[in-house]
């Protein structure tokens, strides 16, 4: 009491002072009264006071006591804001005259009571019945209360030392033990009681913390430190709209979370770039060669991993060039340890296509090969044809490979970066060759699928060139290279964007497997329509669906027949390896297929770069006409696959120049070289097969070298017989100046062609070229609505004959009817007609820009003989480099020296007295070859153009003033198309017709080995020659097929029922 008067007189007079004793003496007789009647209750008597009234008086009591009161104005309010913290409390009242902001309570202010004296009852805290300091059978009775307790210093070790100043320590539980002996347990320091310093912490806790070492944050709200937050009652409600914490959360996020934007690029989060590190390799052969293992994460979900193939990637750096690649020694994993037998080579040519498209073909290929190994009773395939089986990807330049497809390589273990190098002992890498057999796959959607969707391992081998040589380079890879270190049977042939369909490469393996005498075969290449065939809304898209389908229906089967099928596209194709071999002397289908890599200068002609071009038509003609061979191709209906078709028009004219260029250049090489077949071993009934269809490819290039003009003719009568008053639907002469003016703009159309085309890419003027499509259709579209008009007048005409002969009614109706009923009958013969309701109309509508858009670009562009590859863009350094520095300034060599400038201007003045003579500069040879190509182009353009312009002009004159019923030019016309889709129709049915005949006859023969089968094994004999399944047994080999149907299967006129 003495110390609290002291502290408050200097401030207090003397009656404020005593008022103030009096209340804490008061305070301190009620609480001790408190105190009895608390600790009472457990030993209360019979008739106990009711607890309810005695909690009400001790309330009473303490607000009495601890209330402000109204008696004595001049005493001063305690600080009710923010009671102090426990650990800052003292036993002196605070003093605060910050007005109250809410109703006293009893927390606000602890009492003024003396401090403990040595007889004051200890204070015993409460511990937990299985808390870690409470053990059974030590009970921890403390003697010492909060206030002055005092814990040792920190220390690492957590138990009591066995002396307590110098003495023993007391007796204890764990003395009982062994007490001082060696090993006996050690008693653990007791925790801190509450509020013993610090902020309270869990009682629970495992550890003992030195809550000493911890600092107390300024926002506790039990320091006296405070803060600066608003208080509640300025605050608004958790019912308004802003929230409690509201102010504070924008103002933390406003100025600490958030600065300024980053200038640069910021690498993503989580991601780690990788660390390099310098090694020492030991090479193999003088050559890279480095076993690299796999990433963790992929290696973690691998089904298989008993073998090195699955845990580990090759990388080989190839110094040479792929003909040399055996001969230099290098050797693939299938060569090393055990050489596996390759039965199946797959290759997969890729220039900058992006990750949905490669996963789009690889995903599919995946799928095939799990096919493969799904056909269990087959001799060849199996559980293990996965081991028989190698897929080569490809990649034409290691600058174009898109980032994102490296990234889907990369998933499935086949890629890593960081590896590859450019020089080898100051040898220059020329291609990178990645091997690895990766068990996962990416489909469209970069989704991993594993041996739970039923993919199997597959082996890989990533090619990934130096340099952008064209792709006709990474067949010479394919072939020359790894072709030769595998020497595998079958090789099929795909682009990155061409999605196989889920059985394609099994149908064409089997093509070679039922006949031996096939070198070739053909998919049927699908256009892509899109989700919902809504690709088909694009004219361009539907067009191109309704080309890709006809020619599957009718061109493909007929040249099946003949055993000659002038392109096996490279999209979806297969070639037996044996088949492309050269012969001893060097000549053979793969030298005269690569000869069109190496013409360089002026020595390689316009027409046979052109024709190299289509350099895979070229290879299909050296198969057929291999010398002392027989090989046939073939056309394979039921392996399909799907690619995505150009939907903008220059990306379509583009493509199309190639296509026909080589195309044409192909046919006349063929035409022009059709004696070769006579040197063959083909039989007597093959060549004439293969006679007939050299007629019909000479008739097929006749009508497209002259398409120009017959278009405009057809174009001229049809439309302009609508000029005559009986056919004129308008009247007052209207149809007739239509016609005149669809006439001239048809003429100015294909001249603006012609200088588009030799002038302009399509890439830059794309609205000309759209625009002149769009005239050509309208051109078209009346056209049709003529000859619609006119075949509706004729049958409505009573005194116009119906029947067949020189009138109207047969040379326009019957023969246009015949043209278009073909397409029609023979899509349903293949049960797929749908492309004729789709894309018929557009097809139609689209066709004179066939002719004189795309026909007309490729003729005035044959000097072009590019194929993806770019000219010179390396930037020179001869000249040196402005180096830039800090803004403006820049850092360059130049002469500073007025030494260095004399000399110059000394040296220009002696050139110009001694007249020295200038060697005039030679023409650069690619410049002589640009320039001899152009003057090729020029000559063949002129003679084309004046060919077609000479056929219109003399036939327009000749009947131009005759009815359309005694035109002869026109019937001729339309029966030669009439007749040409007959030809065609009868070759497609004949090849529908054969395959049925070979599909029945190997159901038969397979049900009867079947059957003959089970009778052996019921008798106990057992064979074993015989066998059935899918891809097993004798009757599977194609040759007793090719006897049984020896009268009418063209195989067996080629000589297939020998076999080979």
């Amino acid at each position: 009491m003495g110390s609290t008067a002291g502290t408050l007189g200097d401030k207090l007079t003397r009656s404020q002072v005593g008022v103030h004793a009096d209340a804490e003496a008061g305070l301190v007789d009620f609480l001790r009264e408190a105190n009895a009647a608390l600790s009472s209750t457990s030993h209360a008597t019979s008739n106990p006071v009711p607890q309810t009234l005695k909690r009400k008086s001790i309330k009473t009591r303490l607000v009495d006591h601890l209330s402000p009161t109204k008696k004595e104005p001049g005493l001063p309010l305690y600080d009710t804001r923010r009671p102090p913290s426990p650990v800052a409390r003292s036993y002196q009242p605070s003093m605060s005259s910050l007005p109250l902001s809410r109703a006293p309570s009893v927390l606000d202010t602890a009492p003024n009571m003396p401090p403990p004296g040595e007889d004051s009852p200890s204070y015993v805290p409460y511990r937990r019945p299985y808390s870690p300091d409470r053990v059974p059978g030590r009970p921890y009775s403390p003697t010492r209360t909060s206030a002055d307790y005092a814990r040792p210093p920190a220390s690492s070790n957590m138990y009591e030392p066995p002396d307590l100043n110098g003495s023993p320590r007391p007796g204890t539980p764990s003395s009982r033990y062994g007490g001082e002996r060696p090993g006996s347990p050690k008693r653990p320091l007791p925790p801190a009681p509450l509020f013993a310093g610090g902020r309270p912490i869990s009682r629970d806790s495992n550890a003992t913390l030195d809550m000493s070492s911890i600092p107390i944050d300024h926002d506790d709200p039990f320091t006296e430190y405070g803060d600066d937050r608003p208080e509640l009652n300025s605050r608004d409600s958790y019912m308004t709209e802003e929230t409690i914490t509201d102010d504070y959360t924008d103002m933390d996020e406003k100025m600490d979370h958030y600065g300024p934007a980053p200038e640069t690029a910021q690498p993503r989060r989580g991601a780690r770039d990788a660390v390099m590190t310098t090694k020492e390799v030991r090479l193999i052969n003088g050559e890279l060669i480095l076993e690299c293992k796999i990433p963790t994460i992929l290696y973690s979900f691998l089904p298989r991993r008993d073998d090195i193939e699955f845990t580990h990637m090759r990388y080989t750096a190839v110094t040479c060039d792929p003909d040399d690649f055996v001969d230099r020694g290098y050797k693939l994993r299938q060569n090393i340890g055990a050489p596996r037998e390759t039965e199946l080579f797959i290759c997969v040519t890729m220039y900058n296509e992006n990750e949905i498209d490669f996963t789009r073909t690889m995903h599919g290929v995946m799928r095939n090969i799990s096919h493969f190994c799904s056909r269990t009773k087959s001799r060849t395939w199996g559980k293990d044809g996965w081991q028989k089986i190698v897929v080569c990807i490809i990649s034409d330049g290691r600058q174009k490979v898109h980032p994102r497809t490296l990234d889907a390589l990369a998933a499935m273990g086949c890629f890593q970066k960081g590896i590859a190098k450019n020089h080898v002992n100051q040898r220059e890498v020329t291609a990178h060759v990645y091997e690895y057999t990766t068990q996962v796959s990416l489909d469209s959607d970069l989704k991993f699928k594993g041996a739970e969707k039923g993919i199997v391992p597959v082996q890989m081998i990533f090619c990934m060139k130096e340099r952008n040589q064209k792709k006709l380079n990474s067949h010479r890879w394919f072939f020359n290279a790894f072709g030769r270190a595998l020497n595998p049977n079958v090789c099929i042939l795909l682009d990155v964007g061409t999605k196989p369909g889920p059985k394609a490469l099994y149908h064409l393996w089997k093509t070679f497997d039922n006949d031996s005498s096939v070198a070739g075969a053909a998919g049927e290449i699908k256009a892509g329509k899109g989700k919902g065939w809504l690709g088909l809304l694009n004219p361009l898209v539907a067009s191109q669906n309704f080309e890709y389908k006809m020619s599957n229906i009718l061109d493909k089967p007929l040249e099946s027949v003949f055993g000659y099928i002038t392109v096996l596209p490279g999209a979806l194709s297969a070639y037996r390896y044996i088949a492309l071999q050269n012969d001893h002397t060097g000549h053979g289908p793969l030298s005269q297929y690569f000869k069109g890599e190496t013409l360089h200068g002026q020595d390689a002609d316009v027409f046979t770069a052109n024709m190299y071009l289509a350099e895979d038509r070229i290879l299909c003609w050296e198969l057929v006409a291999k010398r002392s061979e027989q090989w046939v191709l073939k056309y394979v209906k039921a392996a399909t696959g799907e690619t995505d078709v150009p939907d903008t028009v220059p990306e379509f004219i583009s493509q199309r120049r190639r296509w026909l260029n080589g195309a044409f250049f192909a046919a006349v090489y063929s035409l022009l070289h059709f004696k070769q077949v006579w040197a063959t071993d083909h039989t007597i009934w093959r060549k004439i097969l293969l006679h007939i269809e050299f007629v019909y490819q000479f008739v097929q290039l006749m009508f497209t070298f002259f398409s120009l003009a017959n278009f405009y003719l057809t174009f001229f009568f049809i439309a302009g017989s609508l000029s005559d008053k009986n056919y004129d639907p308008f009247g007052h002469n209207i149809a007739k100046y239509i016609f005149v003016f669809l006439r001239y703009t048809c003429v100015l159309l294909i001249c603006m062609q012609f200088i588009l085309s030799m002038g302009n890419r399509p890439q830059g003027a794309r609205k000309m070229f759209l625009w002149s499509m769009v005239a050509y259709c309208v051109i078209m579209a009346y056209t049709t609505f003529a000859s619609i008009l006119i075949v509706v007048k004729q049958l409505r005409d009573p005194k116009q004959p119906k029947t067949l002969g020189n009138n109207v009614f047969t040379n326009l109706i019957i023969s246009t009817a015949t043209t278009v009923g073909l397409y029609f009958f023979m899509s349903f013969m293949y049960l797929d007609p749908w492309h004729m309701f789709t894309s018929s109309a557009q097809y139609f509508a689209l066709l004179p820009s066939y002719i004189c858009t795309l026909q007309v670009y490729a003729f005035c562009n044959t000097h072009d003989i590019t194929w993806g590859t770019k000219g010179d863009n390396v930037a020179k350094t001869d000249l040196g480099d402005a180096k830039a520095k800090k803004g403006n300034v820049v850092e360059l060599e130049m002469p500073s020296e007025q030494l260095d400038i004399d000399s110059g201007y000394d040296e220009a003045l002696r050139n110009l007295r001694d007249r020295i003579e200038v060697p005039e500069k030679g023409l650069d040879e690619a410049q002589a070859q640009e320039d001899y190509y152009r003057a090729v182009r020029t000559y063949m353009v002129v003679v084309w153009l004046i060919s077609n312009a000479i056929l219109a002009m003399a036939v327009s004159e000749a009947y131009g003033g005759q009815h359309i019923s005694s035109n002869f030019y026109l019937k001729f016309i339309l029966w030669a198309v009439a007749g040409l889709a007959f030809f065609r129709a009868v070759g497609s049915t004949s090849f529908l017709i054969i395959n049925s005949i070979h599909s029945i006859m190997e159901t038969k023969l397979k049900w009867e080995d079947k059957m003959e089968s089970k009778s052996a094994l019921s008798s106990g004999k057992k064979r074993f020659g015989k066998g059935w399944g899918n891809g097993g047994g004798s009757w599977w080999s194609g040759s007793q097929i090719s006897s049984k149907v020896s009268s009418w299967a063209p195989s067996s006129w080629g000589g297939s029922s020998l076999g080979k």
